[in-house]
């Protein structure tokens, strides 16, 4: 991290106003450095690092929240409390763009919303709101008029995660193709193969549209205000062209698993159909405006794809000896891919569960 006259002088890029009082982390996010900046003057701010190791393409990445909180901020247009609902990015000085480089790291300037909250609880009342605000949250970018860029490539594309762990089974790096139980999960995971590709199928004949989605579906994601308001949706930087399922099913494979994604007591993995229910009755009742048929009936097919996606991503890993996430021992994908294979089946086995409760929900 860099010092604080280097941050000061960091944020001094931006046209920012008022005197700089103090530079603190904020918030524990995984992926970019964030800190508070304390100002003398009518707003405070955040500083962030964009990590670009992640997201290469960082002009693209701002590309898309600079149109998508526009857009918002012009459907918003006359809202009192329009600058706590919509994020609102800084110019730089010299670029005029909405972040600085130096070549090598990335930085942006946000205003910093007062008297708002993040909330880390995942029950039904909160897995309601978060329906509720990613649905509407779609819903006003489903008229953009700009053309959005993918983040991340192929971020949810079912097609090439089955590519790669097909690959990873050819190659068989590190051996690890003679384990019994990796014949075992392969022959569990394939009769399923062509089910869980149906997005891209369905998109290539023209039946599945794309829309800009947030792509990270987590509680922590919303900011309320004092009186438990949904204020808006925050971190954009996975915003891009995507199917919905992508923010449905993202959403349901964490919040509906029984225990956390990595614990090795698959014997308690369940999915939680109350959070599903509650999710899923947000979502549509602000997402009815502009879903499709096919989207609609599609949802309890996005409960389970999720899941099976990670699955697939996990065991790929593990097969080719652990080079993409992040281990704490030696088999710690095959535990992720057992948990999430098990969660896969709980949900596949609820599908008639969730497409009742769908139906039920009307037009």
């Amino acid at each position: 991290m860099k010092s604080i006259e280097e941050l000061k002088a960091i944020v001094a890029r931006f046209e920012v106003k008022g005197t700089i009082r103090e530079i603190k982390p904020l918030g524990n996010g995984l992926i970019n450095d964030t800190l508070l900046v304390k100002i003398d003057g009518p707003d405070n701010y955040v500083l962030q690092r964009v990590n670009n190791a992640i997201f290469q393409d960082v002009d693209l990445l701002q590309h898309n929240i600079d149109c998508a909180t526009a857009h918002i901020r012009r459907k918003l247009a006359g809202d009192p409390d329009i600058d706590r609902k919509v994020l609102t990015f800084i110019p730089c000085k010299d670029t005029g763009k909405t972040y600085w480089t130096d070549g090598e790291t990335y930085w942006r300037v946000s205003v910093f919303i007062k008297d708002a909250y993040t909330y880390e609880t995942v029950n039904p009342e909160y897995s309601y709101y978060a329906g509720k605000a990613f649905g509407q949250f779609e819903a006003m970018l489903a008229d953009i008029p700009d053309t959005l860029g993918e983040t991340i490539p192929d971020f949810h594309n079912m097609e090439l995660r089955a590519r790669q762990l097909a690959e990873a089974v050819a190659a068989d790096p590190v051996g690890r193709m003679a384990e019994p139980e990796v014949q075992a999960i392969l022959a569990d995971l394939k009769p399923y193969e062509e089910e869980m590709c149906k997005a891209e199928r369905l998109y290539r004949e023209g039946v599945l549209p794309k829309r800009i989605c947030h792509c990270d579906t987590k509680v922590n994601n919303m900011m309320f205000d004092k009186d438990g308001n949904i204020l808006c949706v925050i971190d954009l930087d996975t915003l891009m062209p995507s199917f919905v399922f992508s923010d449905f099913g993202d959403f349901l494979r964490t919040a509906a698993n029984t225990v956390a994604e990595d614990d090795p007591a698959v014997e308690k993995v369940d999915f939680k159909m109350d959070i599903f229910e509650a999710f899923a009755k947000g979502y549509v009742e602000s997402a009815k405006v502009f879903l499709t048929p096919v989207e609609k009936e599609n949802l309890p097919y996005a409960a389970c794809l999720f899941p099976y996606m990670q699955a697939v991503r996990f065991f790929a890993d593990y097969i080719n000896g652990d080079t993409y996430y992040k281990i704490k021992y030696p088999d710690h994908n095959l535990v992720r891919t057992r948990n999430q294979v098990a969660l896969f089946h709980a949900a596949y086995a609820k599908v008639p569960q969730m497409k009742a409760f769908i139906e039920g929900l009307g037009a």
